[in-house]
């Protein structure tokens, strides 16, 4: 049987949906030890899911710096407290490494943000975004991609919180991680689909 999905997933329908969320480990990265450890497990695996957070701003004409990386393989994800940490050597050489492939979503905002807090050629990455017109489908967000793929509801609830606080909070951890592993299952699921042909598009007119 052929999967279904849309080519505008209809938002009123995401509400309804189970919440899915990151069960592998997650661990927060805080020295500069931690994070050559850290790239040297990741550049072992295949592929890797990667996003950023920054704490949010509610003043005009204020912004920050991105506070957080994390970087995930298929069952274990790490967080890389950049407002702790800084820009390492190891961390400019995860993201120029062109060995394993690294997916994200809307990458040039998180590798223009990336770029304030040091200069790095980016190395192999893959935009989902770029991804999903060979399926036919409009959809950009995370969220809308994640359901229409899976049927399947990431929440959204930690976006705004502060990404920079001293410690963070399980809710905000576990976010941060689903968010970078859905990633990776994202793009495996709608390769998949492009290879095998396993679906049928349903056009909102």
């Amino acid at each position: 049987m052929k999967k279904l999905i849309y080519d505008k997933f209809p938002k009123e329908e995401i509400a309804k949906l189970p919440v899915d969320r990151f069960e592998g480990r997650i661990i927060t990265i805080i020295t500069k030890g931690e994070a050559r450890k850290a790239v040297d497990y990741l550049l072992s695996h295949p592929i890797l899911g990667l996003d950023t957070e920054t704490r949010p701003s509610f003043r005009r004409g204020t912004s920050h710096k991105v506070s957080l990386l994390q970087v995930s393989t298929i069952d274990t994800c790490f967080l890389f407290r950049l407002n702790r940490i800084g820009f390492t050597d190891d961390i400019r050489r995860l993201l120029e490494d062109t060995t394993v492939p690294k997916v994200g979503l809307s990458l040039h905002d998180d590798i223009l943000s990336l770029h304030r807090l040091g200069d790095f050629t980016p190395g192999w990455f893959i935009d989902l975004q770029k991804q999903v017109g060979a399926l036919g489908i409009i959809d950009l967000s995370l969220q809308k991609l994640y359901a229409n793929l899976f049927h399947k509801k990431i929440s959204k609830s930690q976006r705004l919180s502060n990404w920079e606080a001293d410690i963070l909070s399980e809710p905000q951890r576990v976010y941060a991680a689903t968010d970078a592993w859905a990633c990776i299952v994202m793009h495996q699921e709608m390769e998949r689909l492009r290879v095998t042909g396993e679906y049928e598009l349903i056009i909102d007119n």
